[in-house]
Formats: C-alpha cells, structure tokens, sequence
C-alpha cells in the first residue's frame, strides 16, 4: 500500500504499524472464513452458519476503519484540474474551505453514528437536529443492549460483558453493540484525520486535503512503457 505519508517518531510508527496490521488482520479473517465456508459446502456439505454475517460484518470494519486510513496517508482520489488553475495563495483557500468542509461533514456524521450505536449500548443518544445540544435522559426501557445478531455465536472471551450489559442473561449470539462499534469509532478517527489534513494545511505542510494522483501515475507509467524506458 504505497502512499506519501512518513510517520514522525516512535509513537507514529507504532499507530502507523497498529493501523496497518489491523487492516491485514481484517483482510486475513475474510479470506480465512470465506475459504473454510467454501471448502466445507462443496468438500463436506456443510457450513458455517454464521460465516457470511461474520465476513460481513468485518467487511464493514475494513471500509469504516480504511477510510480515516486513506485519509491519513492521502491515498483518495481526488480531481484538482480547477484548483490548480489558481495561484498558490487561493489554492490553499479553497483547501482550508475543502477541510472545513469535510470536518463538518464529519461531525455530522459523528453524531448519527453515536445515537445509532448508543442504541444498542445502553448509552444515551444525543439531542439536537444536527449537531448534539446535550444527552437524552436514559430509562430502563432505553436499554438494548440485549439485540444480537441473528448468526454469529457470543465468543467466549466476551463472556464478562453479561453481567455488565445484560444483567446477568446469557448471549446466545453476539451483541450487537460489538460489531456496530466500529461506527463511532471509525467515524471519530475519519474525523480526527480530516482535523490533522486541515491542520497540515494551516500551518503549510500541505497544500491540499487529498493528494492522490494514481491514475496519472498510471498514465505516465504507460507513456515510458510505450517508450521503452
């Protein structure tokens, strides 16, 4: 996965690595449930169950958590032919515009993402139409922490969250607070690498949210093909 991002110091590297590692970790899990399904079906006539919600709910996690990843390293796309018909000085305008832009977009979607997954956490959801004006007060009947998915079974390592979410009951399939977690955590680290790209910007680091430019990258790739360079 190339991209143009250096991480700085030892912290850095090591987010850097956690990321990375966490995105193979994902990658390989998919692979691994798709290929044990595919040859139990067709080599035993059976099957996990709970394999294509459980691919599915990891596929969820790779998107959400590669997004603010792509972020990071500026490895988006993104279509700069009007803006670099400016000068330097408007250029980094428009950029300073693009990342307010992007973290508003991002706080938004930041509250839908809590008040969605608070549901299922026994958290209160936030109040306000569009960004959060304080904390819904929580009743018994508030509580959902008790919905699961319909196929994935409850890991046994998870088993201290019973007394703590669902009063003790057993989980016969997982909650669906674990795998839904992922949507304000996702969300917050998109936001927080929206807030950095913006930050790199103002204080001239950079001079453009998304720096990406694989497809001409190509292009030229071709042309010394062609060439025989």
């Amino acid at each position: 996965m190339s991209s143009h991002y250096e991480p700085k110091g030892p912290v850095g590297r090591f987010v850097h690595e956690l990321e990375e590692t966490a995105i193979a970790v994902i990658l390989g899990l998919m692979t691994l449930i798709t290929f044990v399904n595919v040859v139990l079906r067709y080599g035993f006539q059976t099957g996990l169950t709970w394999g294509l919600e459980a691919v599915s709910f990891l596929f969820a996690w790779l998107v959400l958590f590669g997004v603010s990843y792509a972020v990071k390293v500026t490895a988006h796309l993104g279509v700069d032919a009007v803006t670099n018909m400016f000068a330097p000085n408007v250029r980094r305008v428009l950029a300073l515009v693009s990342a307010a832009v992007c973290i508003a977009y991002g706080l938004l979607l930041m509250k839908g993402a809590w008040d969605y997954w608070a549901n299922f956490a026994n958290l209160p959801q936030t109040t306000g139409r569009w960004f959060p004006t304080g904390f819904e007060e929580m009743t018994r009947t508030s509580y959902r922490s008790w919905y699961e998915v319909l196929e994935v079974p409850m890991p046994e390592f998870l088993r201290f969250l019973e007394p703590l979410m669902n009063e003790g009951e057993t989980y016969e399939k997982m909650p669906r607070f674990i795998p839904y977690a992922i949507l304000p955590i996702g969300i917050a680290l998109l936001l927080f690498r929206f807030i950095e790209a913006g930050w790199r910007i103002w204080t001239g680091e950079s001079d453009s949210l998304i720096v990406s430019h694989e497809a001409e990258d190509a292009v030229d790739d071709v042309a010394h093909m062609n060439k025989g360079d």
